[in-house]
């Protein structure tokens, strides 16, 4: 064995590089014996605390097994993974948003199961949510309930990567990517923003100004089915009037959207807010600049979260069930009751509030 003794990659984890892939090439197949600590520390030239470190956290991540006057073998992850009881759930904010709903369907859908959930803030960002894959991994869980972050679609594909690469069966919640072959639970967003369009268009409104970020699938969608509804509508497309924010949700870009919006009422009336959370700050814009919704501009969100200041109309997304949707998945996958990818895609409904006016 040849390590890299002057790479900045620790020793230890160098070393159970290696003990993994000379598993995955066949080399220690599951019931094997790998050399003891003596052998290794000899075969690498590491200290054997180093040695050990190393063998532990495979032991812990679910690849090896310690018998007691034995030694340490390779475990079957195929049959390994049922008996581990751990599931991991990477979401992007637990204090606000929809994520703390569909948690709690998971978690709830969990305790059913006696499966224990981890649960994992990544705020929306790459560097989080690799950080926490290594630590879910180290904690040896059996499957992950994975909400994209706010971050390309290649670093996203590099999470599940690391999940699958340690036989570790992914389920994407809401958020999807493209031409990555995973379980996934989200909802219609191109049908809901379909009928969310439809309901302004016919309450009179010809002028609906749109506002997504296109980072992610989505509210990609949820744009599609904006445009789609004025096409089949004949009302023309307007870009002057469509915001699509390339980033992730920041609450001053999307204030600054929304006073642009709305200080351009004569030109709109109506606002499709991506999110709820979109929604709430063309209120607060519209308190700053003296404006009333909706007597002076219509409204709509999408998610249906439990604001209570607000009285919006909005899309209801079936949350909590996509927690639960999402947790089955991943215990269907342990279990082997499914072989090919499957995807779950649950349906919103419209709830009429009063944040729109009928201009007709």
């Amino acid at each position: 064995m040849i390590l890299n003794k002057h790479s900045p990659i620790p020793k230890y984890f160098q070393l159970q590089t290696w003990l993994i892939e000379q598993i995955e090439k066949g080399v220690f197949k599951p019931g094997d014996k790998i050399p003891t600590e003596k052998e290794l520390v000899e075969l690498a030239g590491l200290a054997r605390a180093t040695v050990r470190h190393a063998v532990q956290n495979l032991v812990n991540m679910g690849h090896l097994t310690r018998k007691k006057g034995l030694g340490t073998f390779v475990l079957d992850q195929v049959t390994d993974s049922e008996k581990r009881t751990i599931v991991g759930i990477l979401i992007p904010d637990i204090r606000s948003g929809y994520a703390p709903e569909l948690a709690r369907g998971a978690e709830d859908e969990a305790a059913k199961n006696k499966r224990s959930l981890i649960l994992c803030n990544t705020d929306d960002s790459f560097i989080q949510a690799d950080f926490h894959a290594e630590r879910l991994i180290e904690n040896a869980v059996s499957g992950v309930i994975f909400i994209p972050t706010a971050s390309s679609d290649e670093k996203n594909r590099l999470i599940i990567e690391k999940f699958t690469r340690n036989n570790i069966h992914v389920v994407l919640a809401d958020r999807t990517i493209p031409d990555v072959n995973t379980d996934y639970v989200t909802t219609n967003n191109f049908e809901g923003a379909y009928e969310l369009t439809k309901y302004l268009l016919n309450k009179g409104h010809k002028k609906i100004a749109i506002v997504v970020s296109t980072l992610f699938s989505t509210e990609r969608q949820r744009l599609e089915g904006y445009e789609a509804a004025l096409n089949d509508h004949d009302i023309e497309i307007d870009p002057s009037i469509i915001i699509d924010d390339t980033g992730p949700f920041i609450k001053e870009r999307y204030s600054q959207y929304a006073r642009e919006l709305l200080k351009r009422k004569q030109n709109v009336t109506a606002v499709f807010s991506g999110h709820d959370r979109i929604a709430l700050l063309f209120y607060s814009a519209a308190r700053q600049l003296g404006l009333s919704i909706p007597n002076d501009i219509s409204l709509v969100g999408y998610d249906d979260l439990p604001f209570t200041t607000i009285s919006l109309t909005t899309m209801h997304q079936p949350i909590y069930e996509m927690g639960q949707e999402s947790l089955n998945l991943v215990l269907s996958r342990i279990r082997g009751k499914i072989t090919e990818p499957k995807h779950i895609v649950l349906k919103s409904h419209l709830v009429e509030r009063s944040s729109v006016v009928s201009l007709e």
